[in-house]
């Protein structure tokens, strides 16, 4: 990221985990892809705390959203055990293009994407592994516009539950059911980007994790976590008149 560092907005806090609201297009820790990137979520909380802080999950770079932390080694080790097992529940937004069935479930095995730089000593031959997710419509918009082939542009807003943790799970799912998510460069459609860009001056990935419930690791007590929508996603559910939808 190139622009000034804001402090990051955190969304819960106690002696055990810390979960932020991570900005669009801030990494989550120093990564080889890319090298000329100087802020990371793992460092830029560390300094806001005042304490070390151990990551949980990923999410991708160009994704917003929760982004949970443990604050020792002790605690990631506990929280590791429920990501791993899968007890925890999450739910995203997305636009994606074109209107979309009201809801459905998507499984469609994947297989694993490697990187060339940081997966080069892993097998290239591994099976696809079990994918699957349930997503709904929550409202849907025709522009005006004619983007492609087409005299209009439809688009929807949809809320995605991933039931495995596959990498890039949803933006591959979507592109699957061609309903890519607007703004994904590398599984999306161009000339949605583009007319996002250009219509809208919109240019972040239209994906967000809005919603994360799991068992506090030492209280046994259900947290749940909600993330408000920021930058041009809020703007243009705002535009769109799709906020009585959430």
């Amino acid at each position: 990221m190139t622009e000034p560092h804001v402090p990051l907005s955190i969304l819960y806090q106690d002696e055990s985990l810390v979960v932020i609201d991570k900005p669009a297009g801030l990494l989550v820790h120093r990564s080889n892809i890319d090298r000329h990137e100087t802020q990371f979520a793992v460092q830029l909380l560390r300094d806001q705390i005042g304490q070390y802080v151990f990551p949980l999950h990923r999410l991708d770079k160009p994704t917003a959203g929760i982004l949970v932390f443990g604050l020792s080694t002790e605690i990631a080790q506990k929280m590791m055990v429920v990501f791993m097992n899968h007890e925890i529940e999450k739910s995203y937004l997305a636009i994606v293009r074109g209107y979309i069935h009201e809801n459905g479930l998507i499984d469609y095995p994947l297989k694993e994407q490697l990187d060339k730089m940081t997966d080069s000593k892993a097998r290239q031959d591994k099976d696809a592994q079990s994918a699957v997710t349930q997503y709904q419509r929550l409202a849907c918009i025709e522009l005006p516009h004619p983007v492609g082939r087409y005299p209009s542009a439809r688009y929807s807003l949809v809320k995605l539950v991933p039931k495995t943790g596959r990498k890039h799970q949803l933006r591959r799912h979507m592109k699957h059911i061609f309903h890519p998510i607007v703004g994904d460069t590398t599984h999306g459609d161009g000339k949605q980007n583009q007319f996002f860009r250009s219509q809208f001056n919109a240019r972040q990935l239209f994906l967000t994790a809005t919603e994360m419930t799991f068992r506090h690791p030492l209280t046994q007590q259900n947290i749940t976590i909600k993330c408000p929508l920021s930058g041009d996603f809020k703007k243009l559910v705002s535009q769109f008149g799709w906020e009585c939808s959430l």
